[in-house]
């Protein structure tokens, strides 16, 4: 049996979808004009052949044509309007695959938040937050990693006290993070208090402050602020203009609560959308212990099923979660963490290989009967024994029915051997990565793990090799900055890192996986739209496809190396519209 393909849910034109250039006839057997022709620039056109063109030619929220510049301006009636790109390099629209807009755009609706690079500078933060706010109100990081700092530690529990005695603190890292005293006094946890996810110093046997994410629900934290729809709103309306400043037209929210989605119904019923969402959601039901019948009904409430929707708006994957964090050593992975592990992150078991949530039985269990619904599945999974986990499940399924047609994904995933890359390729499963994970982690994880480990860590070219659909997204979280934000989400740091591996301390890591200027194009246009089902309506400049293009201010595939990451953003389109800058 094989599960019945639903991809076939584009809108279709009637337009040959892959033509350089096309004479589209009316009804009336008139050549219909366009709207507006851009012309004399570099259309990198990210087509099967990647070709470039001269000029583009767009009627409606569709290109109509795009081919030689006198070819283009031939189709120009008397309303059509003509701007001379004056050579400049035109691109399509590029696709954010993994963000939280959501939570991004608050992030810093009460006073902005600091990117400490070193211990000294969030201390000198936490302190200057404690001399703002009363004692007993909580200092919250919502995430700060300690092996982004520059001494790859955590501030110490001693450290903590010192700047912050009468507040409660808490440094959020996703999987885990570090907690003061006071912190520990208001959520009632005592030193006789036992939890495995609460680390003792292996001397004296006192707690450290780290916590793991199995013991976050501990914490007494405050709850979390209420937000109206309209103000929800209005702050992610912000964070698309700056997402579109940088090139983007069309994101994946990383993971969403079915009823949330009336959020992104609001801002289009108000005119506030300027990208295009593909909306992953969370299962927010119990499978684990229940039967498959159980499984199918809960699935079935959710009311709809990947790819429902329209142009502007769709359902994504259902995400669950595998296992942790890198950065916090809850990440599962093929091996032990080894030695560094009690250093970096205070664990000090030689056979921990970090947190994994469930079995590859218990997530097959999920992925079956999601699979027979229609639905594409993902999850979040950070190490390697993950990744193995979820391709264990995956071949499960697929040994009764055919998956490939559901591209399934792997969210992160991070380490993959030939081994993990070969079965990848025959499922057809996606590796959702994110490039800027590489860029800040890739030095931590090279002195944590060592020089044959880090070998699997982000093998881009090997990916490729292997036929593996990579996508390319930057889980960004909070700060608004597009390079100062966690994480950062500039696609043009991305981009530039995926082809020099060059990370943010100025190492170039495993050389031999860096990938073409072409290949990291492609990771942010035309393999996104194939991850979101929407390869033939998206992701390249091409006739009959949505005019969703990005003109930027130097040539992406002939400028100097190092300026990739720097290259700035001239004007942004989706749909025909103008929804950044100009010309």
């Amino acid at each position: 049996m094989s599960f019945v393909s639903r991809r076939n849910f584009i809108v279709q034109t009637g337009c040959t979808l892959a033509a350089p250039f096309l004479n589209l006839k009316e009804s009336s057997g008139e050549t219909p004009s366009p709207d507006i022709i851009y012309f004399n620039g570099k259309i990198v056109t990210v087509d099967s052949a990647f070709s470039i063109a001269q000029a583009v030619a767009i009627r409606g929220d569709r290109f109509l044509a795009v081919g030689s510049n006198a070819d283009i301006l031939n189709l120009a009636g008397r309303n059509t309007q003509k701007i001379d790109l004056e050579g400049c390099t035109v691109l399509p629209g590029l696709i954010e695959a993994h963000a939280h807009p959501e939570s991004a755009s608050l992030s810093e609706t009460d006073y902005p938040l600091p990117n400490p690079v070193t211990v000294d500078e969030c201390l000198t933060w936490i302190k200057m937050r404690a001399a703002q706010i009363p004692d007993g109100e909580w200092i919250i990081h919502p995430k700060l990693f300690p092996t982004r700092l520059n001494e790859m530690r955590s501030p110490t529990l001693k450290e903590l006290d010192a700047v912050a005695p009468n507040n409660p603190v808490f440094l959020n890292a996703a999987y885990g993070g570090m907690i003061n005293s006071a912190a520990m006094q208001v959520s009632g946890i005592t030193p006789n208090t036992e939890h495995s996810g609460l680390l003792r110093d292996p001397q004296t046997g006192k707690l450290t402050g780290i916590i793991l994410v199995t013991a976050l629900g501990l914490l007494k934290r405050p709850a979390v602020k209420n937000y109206s729809v309209q103000e929800r709103a209005e702050a992610l309306e912000k964070m698309f203009y700056l997402y579109n400043k940088v090139g983007f037209t069309g994101v994946t929210s990383g993971g969403w609560q079915i009823k949330n989605l009336d959020l992104y119904h609001y801002m289009r019923n108000n005119q506030m959308l300027t990208l295009r969402v593909f909306a992953n959601i969370w299962v927010n039901f119990p499978f684990k212990d229940n039967s498959p019948e159980e499984i199918k009904h809960s699935i079935e409430t959710l009311g709809c099923k990947t790819s429902d929707g329209d142009e502007w708006i769709k359902i994504g994957r259902l995400k669950t979660t595998i296992d942790g964090g890198i950065l916090t050593g809850t990440a599962y992975l093929r091996e032990p963490w080894g030695e560094k592990a009690g250093e970096v992150y205070g664990i000090d078991d030689p056979d921990y290989r970090g947190i994994v949530q469930m079995t590859p039985d218990e997530f097959a269990n999920l992925v079956r009967p999601a699979a027979e619904a229609e639905w594409s599945m993902t999850a979040h999974c950070t190490g390697g024994g993950g990744v193995d986990l979820m391709l264990d499940a995956y071949e499960k399924v697929n040994d009764t029915d055919d998956v490939s047609s559901l591209r399934f994904s792997i969210i992160h995933g991070n380490f993959y051997t030939p081994e993990a890359m070969t079965r990848a390729k025959r499922f057809n499963v996606i590796a959702d990565m994110q490039p800027a994970w590489f860029y800040k982690d890739a030095d931590a994880m090279l002195y944590i793990l060592g020089k044959e480990r880090i070998k699997t860590f982000h093998p881009y070219r090997s990916l490729f090799k292997a036929g593996v659909v990579v996508s390319a997204g930057s889980d960004h979280m909070i700060i608004l900055d597009d390079k100062d934000s966690i994480n950062p989400y500039s696609p043009w740091l991305a981009m530039w890192s995926m082809i020099t591996r060059k990370t943010q301390r100025g190492a170039t890591i495993v050389p031999e996986e860096a990938i073409t200027r072409e290949q990291a194009l492609r990771c942010y246009t035309i393999n996104n739209a194939y991850a979101s089902f929407e390869e033939n309506s998206k992701g390249s400049v091409e006739t009959g496809k949505y005019a969703d293009m990005v003109v930027i201010d130097r040539d992406f595939l002939k400028c100097p190396e190092d300026v990739i990451k720097d290259i700035q953003v001239k004007m942004t389109m989706v749909g025909g519209e103008v929804v950044y800058g100009g010309l």
